[in-house]
């Protein structure tokens, strides 16, 4: 079977299934495994933001989005020409990934058949079954069942690790400028970790807040995990936010590799939080995290 995966979680998941060989077309930000963008056809693309600043990223993507443009561009031709079978998208965000509908358009307009699994998981038990999913589109279902199985095994490792430990009140900044608070899956990595997730929106999207609503609950621990990032983008901009929270340990994390793309390394982010909020019961994570005040 000849994959094709349009967002960097779905690229992860089909590693994580040995199925690799078979994936022949990524997008420009699949970066994990490092050699995926470099062996693959490259058939999504998108604009650099690596020079821009949080709040220019923010302008960038509101103007396109109010002229119905798009973030992404689907090289259709490139993508017919790898003949591929499954497809693998998302509706979740169109800020994250390029919508199912265009895709079935082009396929539509090309005259070309494949099938197309969107991936649209709000919680951490979807993510979870968006891995079956794959599986089982995949012909490969055994493996899934291999993985997830793996998977919750470490959750539990990290349960049994803070089990009757207090948990401290935690907020978690997934955007700096202008503040949204974290929702779909986050909180339940918080949960998870040990933590009692402030100023959430578990199993909904991220909002836009204010500092005021973020720092209201009294956080103990913020978190900034800020989409798009791995750990030096996220410490540069976990110092932005640390005056609005004088009385909170104030943490960055390797937001793209562990809490942000809805795949297999999500147990690897737990395992991260659970470090922050129990040093004494969980091994630190060096080069996933760091403190900043």
């Amino acid at each position: 079977m000849r994959l094709v995966s349009l967002l960097p979680s779905a690229t992860e998941i089909v590693y994580a299934l040995g199925l690799g060989d078979d994936l022949v077309g990524v997008t420009f930000e699949c970066d994990e495994p490092p050699s995926a963008r470099a062996e693959k056809t490259v058939v999504v693309g998108g604009k650099d933001t690596s020079g821009l600043t949080p709040g220019q990223i923010d302008a960038y993507v509101r103007g396109r989005l109010a002229e119905g443009g798009d973030l992404y561009t689907l090289h259709a031709d490139a993508l017919a020409g790898l003949a591929p079978d499954l497809i693998l998208t998302q509706d979740l965000c169109r800020v994250c990934a390029l919508p199912s509908g265009h895709v079935t358009d082009a396929l539509d307009h090309l005259g070309c058949r494949a099938d197309v699994v969107s991936l649209d998981p709000y919680s951490l038990d979807e993510v979870l079954g968006t891995i079956r999913a794959v599986g089982e589109a995949a012909g490969v279902p055994e493996r899934a069942d291999e993985v997830i199985g793996g998977l919750r095994a470490g959750l539990a490792a990290v349960a049994t690790a803070v089990e009757g430990r207090p948990r401290p009140r935690v907020t978690v900044v997934e955007w700096v400028d202008p503040p949204f608070t974290a929702g779909h899956w986050v909180p339940d990595l918080i949960t998870a970790a040990g933590g009692d997730p402030v100023a959430a929106s578990g199993g909904k999207r991220s909002v836009q807040t204010t500092y005021a609503e973020l720092a209201a609950p009294q956080p103990e621990i913020v978190l900034v995990t800020p989409c798009g990032f791995h750990l030096d983008g996220a410490i540069e901009q976990a110092r932005q936010v640390i005056p609005y929270f004088p009385d909170a340990q104030v943490w960055a994390i390797d937001a793209d590799g562990l809490i942000v793309r809805p795949g297999p390394r999500l147990v690897d982010g737990v395992e991260a939080i659970a470090a922050i909020l129990h040093p004494t019961a969980v091994p630190p994570r060096p080069g996933a995290i760091a403190r900043v005040s």
